[in-house]
C-alpha cells in the first residue's frame, strides 16, 4: 500500500440539543475528518479517520486548528519521508513514524485511523477481526450533560431509558452533583449509574464527594486534575465510590502508573486521547493484566469513530458499558448511515471491511467548512 494524499476536512455538525459539561457547552461539533487515498496494486483505496480535538483546548491541550496544522506540517512529511526511503506505511507501524512529534495524540490518532481503515478495506478485513474481537455487539450507555433543572434532567433520562440505554452517566460539577444524583436514584431506582466530573474538583472537596457514596455509583470519573495522580490516589482511599481516570490516561504507561499508585480502579479508554487504536489496545491489555476493568469513552464521534469504538469495546477487558450511543443521541443527520440501538440496548459491531461504515459524500460536502489537501508523493 502506497499512501497518495490526505484530505483534511473540517465539518460543522449541529447537535440535537446543547451538551453541557464542567468545562463548557457544546451546541455543535466540528470534527476534523481525515480522508487518505492509497494505491494498492492497480487499485485506489480510500480510508477514513476522525480527530476528536475540540475547537478550544479545554478538554486537553489539543485543539482543532492545532491538530490540523500538526497533521499537515509534521505527520504528513513523516509519511512522505518513510515512503521516499522505500518503507511501506501500515496500520502497525504508522504510529512509530510520529514518535519524534511530542504529544498531539489526537492528531496522530486521526491519521493512524485513516491508515487502518484503508489497509483493512484493501484486504477485505473488518476492524473487529483485526483487533481479535469475537463479540458481535456491545452494550450502549448514554452520557447526560448538565441541565438547567433537575426536572429537565429527569425527563431527559426517562427518554433515554425508554430508548433502551443500559447505563446512565451524569456530568457533574460543584453545585450540580449530590442533589441531581439523589433525584435520579429516587426516580429510577438501582439503574446502572455513574458520574463524570471532567476535572472539576480538588482534593479539598473529598468530604463533599463522599456524600455520593450512599448512591452506589459504578464510579466517579476524573474528579481531579489530569496531572493529579497522587491526589487521585489519596482521594480513592477516602471514597467508597470507585475512582475512574479519563483525562489522566494518555498511554499504556500512564495507565500502568495510575494503577500502581492506586489512583484508579477503573480506566476509561478513548483512542483519540491515547494516540490511536493500537495504543488503546495496549491500554486495555495493561489494565486487564492488572485486573482493572475498562470501558470505552466517547467524544461525540460521527459514525466513523462510533463504529470503530464499537469494535474496540468488543475486546474482553471492556467489562463495563461504554459511551457508544446511537447516532441520534447527538446528531439529526450523521455523515454515515446512523448507528442504532437494538431492542435490548446494544450496538452492533460492524463486520464489513475497515470500520464497516461508508461516509456519504453529499453529506460531507454539505457540512464541510474547510478543506486542506496534502500530497504524500
Amino acid at each position: 500500500m502506497h499512501l497518495l494524499s490526505l484530505d483534511l476536512l473540517t465539518l460543522r455538525l449541529p447537535l440535537v440539543s446543547p451538551f453541557r459539561t464542567s468545562f463548557g457547552v457544546q451546541t455543535e461539533r466540528t470534527p476534523l475528518i481525515v480522508r487518505v487515498e492509497a494505491a494498492v496494486g492497480d487499485r485506489t483505496v480510500i480510508g477514513w479517520g476522525e480527530c476528536v480535538a475540540l475547537p478550544r483546548p479545554v478538554y486537553s491541550s489539543e485543539f482543532l486548528e492545532g491538530a490540523r496544522h500538526v497533521i499537515a506540517t509534521e505527520l504528513a512529511p513523516a509519511i512522505v519521508a518513510a515512503q521516499t526511503e522505500g518503507h511501506e506505511v501500515t496500520a502497525e507501524n504508522v504510529a512509530g513514524l510520529f514518535e519524534h512529534v511530542r504529544g498531539n495524540r489526537m492528531a496522530k490518532a486521526a491519521v493512524e485511523m485513516a491508515v487502518i481503515d484503508a489497509q483493512l478495506r484493501a484486504s477485505g478485513r473488518s476492524f473487529a477481526s483485526w483487533l481479535g474481537v469475537d463479540a458481535d455487539r456491545v452494550p450502549s450507555g448514554v452520557s447526560v450533560g448538565i441541565h438547567d433543572s433537575i426536572p429537565a434532567l429527569l425527563a431527559a433520562i426517562d427518554g433515554y431509558l425508554a430508548q433502551g440505554y443500559r447505563r446512565v452517566k451524569l456530568k457533574i460539577e460543584p453545585g450540580w452533583d449530590v442533589e441531581p444524583v439523589r433525584a435520579v436514584r429516587e426516580r429510577f431506582g438501582d439503574i446502572p449509574l455513574q458520574v463524570d466530573a471532567n476535572t472539576a474538583y480538588r482534593l479539598g472537596d473529598a468530604a463533599h464527594l463522599r456524600r455520593l457514596d450512599p448512591f452506589d455509583l459504578l464510579l466517579i470519573e476524573q474528579p481531579l486534575g489530569d496531572e493529579d495522580l497522587r491526589q487521585h490516589a489519596v482521594l480513592a482511599r477516602e471514597l467508597r465510590t470507585p475512582v475512574c481516570l479519563d483525562e489522566s490516561i494518555v498511554s499504556a504507561e500512564s495507565a500502568a502508573d495510575a494503577i500502581a499508585l492506586g489512583a484508579t480502579s477503573v480506566v476509561n479508554v478513548k483512542p483519540g486521547r491515547v494516540g490511536g487504536y493500537v495504543e488503546a489496545r495496549r491500554v486495555h491489555d495493561v489494565a486487564r493484566a492488572h485486573g482493572v476493568p475498562v470501558w470505552c469513552g466517547g467524544m461525540l464521534e460521527t459514525g466513523i469513530g462510533r463504529a470503530a469504538n464499537a469494535a474496540l469495546a468488543g475486546l474482553p477487558g471492556f467489562t463495563l458499558t461504554g459511551d457508544i450511543s446511537a447516532s441520534d443521541r447527538f446528531y439529526r443527520e450523521d455523515i454515515t448511515d446512523p448507528i442504532t440501538l437494538d431492542e435490548e440496548g446494544f450496538i452492533a459491531i460492524p463486520t464489513s471491511p475497515g470500520f464497516g461504515v461508508e461516509p456519504d459524500d453529499d453529506r460531507i460536502r454539505a457540512f464541510t467548512e474547510h478543506r486542506e489537501w496534502v500530497s504524500l508523493g
